[in-house]
């Protein structure tokens, strides 16, 4: 069955490309289909750029390279220089301030600040620590342009090391848009056996009808991402490395805790998503419109742990040499929907979903008098619905999923209003239920070192989500967010072995954060701030966050040379305060909870110098200038240092057909 609808999705690729042509569909009103693929002229989320003296067709505006997200959220191309693109030029190429990095690029990233958005009700594929930079169904966006557009990323890496990020986006006319694109990597890093090497590669394509009845997107995505792994510096080797003993400045001296082992998770994923238009608006008045269509998304992935000899670190193994584990997903999904919509009850949708699932090993273990089994498999069928209204500037939506039959349970609702109050003021409020299984990491484990080996029936974890947000550029951009967590799963080192197994709390976890966002000018200065306080109320101490994660940006912005040179200069302040940071477990690809001790509240000073000319913009950057004079205790897991001082550059650059 899966391949027979892989057949169909293939064919239906090669279709659009052969297809008819037509104009680009707008939006119409406030009450457009929940999965369109329409424009929507808001453009939420991007700095307005109106020049277009790189643009070659002088017919061509910048607001009609249109980008279009998973979620029809249409935004447009944006070649501005701000302080908000200085916190997104880095390898995940999106504001990271919840996160910290490791050492080198492309590793890992230990979180500080959670969210709680993800209403997928089926479990989520282990190995969450390589997942960072893994591009999901929705990090996949759709363009629309009226003349082929490039944009090619470059910024240099740690040692023997580059990454690009290469982008092409072309139409055949103004109905058949596609791109391509590939982002690559390799660093060797600063300490033993840390290199990084990955890749993403992805196409899309986008095609509506000449009478706009039909619309489809779909994409293909491969991806390999690769990380030598060294289990951290040694015990006996940390406090070289906080001394600041120059002997040791030289990371490569520092011993890690093993130099032949190496994880990968690799995959690769078709999907399409594509939609008819029923009937056309005959009613001038109620404007109604139905519309039928469907998603296919078939994956396959893995994730496979190689290392050379059996090492204590993970205690004993079935095997000394040639140790390999490895684990696979292929996981197939359709989903049928109908859109009803008009403009006096809003726009209704009704869907269902079939999910195939194939998780496992190649093998049985039989281990201390248990057998482990190999697989776990089987069908979901899943129901779901959404609705849209807007009444004079206010907007009120609602989702719901659940599951109906197969092994896995899950449901989710969410509820989500919000006002207008003027043009710079925005309220919401959003309320959200969900229920799902642990991650298939979480339910089955296998692996050559013994410890590795599990089997567990879990309780689905529940949360229950509030978050209150005010927007206002004048004012601040202020969120309240308060979560409640039933059931949370976790890894954590067992006392007695100090090896990581998985754990589920049976206490209810209270999770608070509040941020504030404020940015104050003065002629020609800025100082742009992000500040969260975030409180936990957990008697067992699984689920740590430091309490206060802060972002602090001074700067300075001007034209120079007749304004062909536009210069933003200064200097970024991050900071949180010590908590209980998770440890890395890198056979896992996992983070784990720990208590032994706490890391944190340590400055990071990053001074940086961009510069746009024409459609180039230009980076450079001192990382962590204070590293030498407040103190070698910084860390981003721990046995795992954080970086050291370094100068580091790259551009973005824009081209215009």
């Amino acid at each position: 069955m899966r391949h027979i609808f892989l057949a169909f999705f293939l064919l239906g690729m090669v279709n659009l490309g052969f297809s008819q042509i037509t104009k680009t569909i707008s939006k119409d009103n406030n009450q457009g289909d929940l999965n369109n693929n329409q424009q929507d002229d808001s453009y939420q989320g991007s700095t307005k750029s109106t020049s277009n003296e790189n643009i070659k067709n002088k017919d061509a505006k910048i607001e009609m390279y249109l980008i279009v997200s998973h979620k029809n959220d249409t935004t447009f191309v944006d070649t501005t220089l701000t302080v908000k693109r200085e916190y997104k030029f880095n390898y995940l190429r999106k504001d990271n301030f919840n996160l910290m990095p490791f050492s080198n690029v492309g590793q890992s990233y230990n979180r500080l600040i959670y969210t709680f958005n993800d209403n997928s009700i089926m479990p989520s594929f282990g190995a969450r620590a390589r997942h960072f930079n893994y591009m999901e169904i929705e990090d996949i966006n759709y363009y629309h342009v009226p003349t082929p557009f490039t944009e090619l990323y470059y910024k240099t890496a740690f040692t023997q090391g580059q990454q690009v990020d290469a982008f092409f986006t072309a139409n055949t006319s103004k109905q058949l848009n596609f791109s391509i694109a590939y982002k690559g990597l390799r660093s060797l890093g600063k300490y033993q056996h840390a290199l990084t090497s990955t890749g993403n590669f992805r196409f899309t394509t986008s095609y509506k009808t000449k009478n706009n009845r039909y619309i489809a997107n779909g994409h293909i995505v491969m991806q390999d991402l690769l990380n030598e792994e060294n289990g951290g510096i040694q015990d006996s080797n940390v406090p070289y490395f906080e001394s600041g003993n120059p002997e040791f400045k030289d990371r490569d001296l520092l011993a890690v805790n093993f130099e032949d082992a190496e994880n990968v998770l690799k995959g690769k994923r078709f999907y399409l998503n594509h939609k008819y238009i029923i009937n056309k608006e005959i009613d001038s008045l109620t404007k109604n419109k139905l519309s039928i269509g469907q998603e296919i998304a078939f994956e396959d992935k893995y994730y496979e742990y190689n290392q050379t000899s059996q090492n204590d670190y993970f205690g004993d193994a079935f095997q000394t040499k040639s140790l390999r584990d490895r684990v696979t997903l292929e996981d197939f999904n359709t989903k049928l929907y109908a859109n009803y919509s008009n403009n006096v009850i809003g726009s209704l949708q009704f869907n269902t979903s079939y999910n195939n699932y194939n998780y496992g090993y190649d093998k049985v273990t039989y281990i201390e008098n248990n057998l482990i089994t190999n697989r776990l498999k089987g069908d979901i069928v899943s129901i779901g619905g959404a609705y849209f209204k807007n009444i004079k500037g206010f907007n009120i939506e609602g989702e719901f999923g659940l599951n109906v039959s197969g092994d896995f349970e899950g449901n989710y609702i969410l509820g989500k209003a919000s006002y207008q109050f003027t043009d710079d003021i925005l309220f919401s409020a959003k309320i959200n239920h969900a229920s799902k299984a642990p991650n298939y990491n979480y339910l089955l484990y296998q692996s050559v070192y013994k410890n590795y080996n599990w089997k567990s029936n879990f309780n689905n974890t529940e949360t229950q989500n509030i978050e209150l947000t005010l927007q206002s550029n004048k004012i601040a951009n202020l969120s309240f967010n308060i979560t409640s967590i039933n059931d949370y799963t976790y890894f954590k080192k067992v006392t007695d072995t100090g090896l990581v197994k998985p754990f589920q709390t049976d206490k209810s976890i209270s999770y608070l954060s509040i941020k504030l966002e404020k940015e104050i000018k003065y002629k020609k200065f800025a100082l742009d701030n992000t500040i969260v306080y975030q409180t936990v109320k957990d008697d067992n101490q699984v689920f740590n966050v430091p309490e206060f994660v802060t972002r602090n940006t001074l700067y300075y912005s001007d034209y120079f040379f007749k304004k062909a040179l536009f210069l933003q200069t200064g200097i970024t302040f991050n900071y949180f305060t010590s908590y209980y940071m998770n440890g890395y477990d890198p056979l896992l690809a996992e983070f784990y909870t720990q208590t032994d001790r706490e890391y944190g509240s340590f400055p990071r000073f990053d001074f940086f110098v961009n510069a746009k000319i024409q459609q180039a913009r230009i980076y450079i950057k001192a990382e962590h200038i204070n590293s030498a004079w407040t103190g070698y205790d910084y860390y981003s897991a721990p046995n795992h240092p954080y970086r050291d001082f370094v100068i580091r550059f790259g551009l973005v650059w824009n081209f215009f057909l």
